[in-house]
């Protein structure tokens, strides 16, 4: 009797692991649309730990990916989180008129992270769009983080509150250009943000290119960086965090489009 009890208990105990297994790498629902209206791309995909999404972005849904109006090219961006300016080559229709709507939901949207989304996003994009790609490594004119001369003045993190990385002004927000926001005053507020995401979202600004993390600074930070069109970033840096930018050649890696199909809308 005691045998029959273990060997019931061991038999109940596989089938709650097998319940339990890791999520799927795709989506259970999926939707690939032509659009032809002119508005630019929008959207992205809404994990369990997902950062807060640009001021324009329209709520997303736990457990899904939504873009609208992107070309091929911005649908590779997002889903490998690569700046646009980073994937190369490519036939001319997937960087020209050519834009979609697609969509993906999980089946498992309460505990699908954004790194798993990403990944359903990246399968999406080779199955619809037969797309292959492979990676490069290349050096560009960029700069390189390091602490100012007189030390850095970033306070680590208490570990209060939700970690978050906002951005706002026409230097760093295309809409905030085109719509006349924001235009006095740029500002990158940081919450238990590491300083290598301080240097990718520099990365991004016009008038910087690739910047590559050498500070050695490596806890989680609470920062306002705030500075005006036409203002010295770099003196900024100095006086505001302790940090400064030096030119120099960066390794960026890029992806390299070989392949890609039209796909069939559903």
């Amino acid at each position: 009797m005691g045998m029959k009890r273990i060997l019931g208990f061991v038999t109940l105990f596989a089938f709650v692991t097998v319940t339990f297994a890791a999520p799927k790498d795709e989506f259970e629902v999926t939707s690939v649309k032509w659009n032809n209206s002119a508005n630019g791309v929008n959207g992205g995909c809404h994990g369990t730990n997902s950062k807060p999404g640009a001021p324009d972005r329209a709520p997303i849904p736990l457990g899904r990916c939504i873009i609208t109006a992107a070309r091929l090219s911005h649908l590779i961006a997002i889903a490998y989180e690569i700046d646009l300016q980073n994937v190369k080559e490519g036939a001319d229709w997937i960087w020209g008129v050519d834009r979609f709507d697609v969509e993906g939901k999980t089946e498992n949207p309460s505990t699908a992270t954004e790194e798993q989304l990403l990944q359903m996003l990246q399968n999406l994009l080779a199955e619809r769009f037969k797309l292959k790609i492979h990676r490069e490594t290349t050096s560009l004119s960029g700069y390189a983080l390091r602490v100012a001369k007189n030390g850095s003045k970033l306070k680590e993190s208490t570990g209060e509150g939700k970690r978050s990385l906002r951005m706002s002004g026409a230097a760093i927000f295309k809409p905030d250009a085109i719509d006349q926001k924001n235009l006095n005053q740029n500002t990158i507020i940081g919450e238990q943000v590491p300083i290598s995401q301080l240097a990718g979202t520099l990365t991004r600004l016009r008038e910087v290119g690739p910047v590559s993390d050498e500070t050695g600074l490596t806890g989680l930070y609470d920062f306002k960086l705030v500075w005006e069109p036409g203002e010295s970033l770099n003196s900024v840096l100095q006086e505001q965090l302790g940090l400064r930018l030096e030119a120099q050649k960066v390794p960026v890696e890029q992806l390299v489009i070989d392949s890609a199909e039209k796909p069939a809308a559903n």
